[in-house]
């Protein structure tokens, strides 16, 4: 075999792998296997707060909640947020943050939280959800403050789950 024909085949073999590597780079970042980075839970389970954090050097977290986006923000002071989505309740669909109409409170348990914290795509499901759990309408900027307000208790609250947990475990 030549030199050009075996260094043709090296480049197109290289070309292989950074290709392959890209393609399993995206499926793993946008998988419904993918768990949460602070706590492992399962996208699957949890689409419906699903939080992306997009950071402006092109890296990505994905996060169960915004519980878990707060303690991600909190840790990653230096990369600066290009964009944030989260799932819509209903669909679970990815939506930005800013365009979406926030609701924090109600009779639904939150995801890592006791209060919750819900993103709906449209006024129209926000307002259906208020009306049968009640909640009052918020901001993205609200929702994160209330967030690190409850930062403390909601540790403590996931702490003494996990050790109720492990003791169930334990008993079994």
């Amino acid at each position: 075999m030549g030199k050009n024909a075996c260094l043709k085949r090296s480049a197109v073999y290289c070309a292989f792998i950074v290709l392959a590597s890209l393609l399993v780079f995206v499926n793993v970042a946008l998988s419904d296997d993918d768990s949460c980075i602070h706590c492992g839970m399962m996208k699957a389970k949890f689409g419906h707060s699903w939080v992306i954090i997009e950071h402006s050097d092109g890296t990505q977290e994905g996060v169960c909640s915004v519980h878990c986006a707060a303690i991600d923000m909190a840790l990653h002071t230096h990369l600066p947020v290009e964009n944030i989505t989260v799932g819509d309740y209903n669909t679970k669909k990815q939506i930005d943050v800013d365009k979406a109409y926030w609701v924090i409170g109600g009779d639904k348990m939150g995801v890592m939280t006791t209060r919750a914290k819900w993103a709906f795509e449209t006024k129209k499901a926000a307002d259906a959800f208020i009306a049968e759990h009640g909640g009052r309408p918020s901001t993205f900027e609200e929702v994160m403050k209330a967030a690190f307000e409850d930062m403390y208790e909601d540790s403590l609250m996931i702490q003494k789950k996990r050790q109720m947990m492990k003791m169930k475990k334990n008993q079994s």
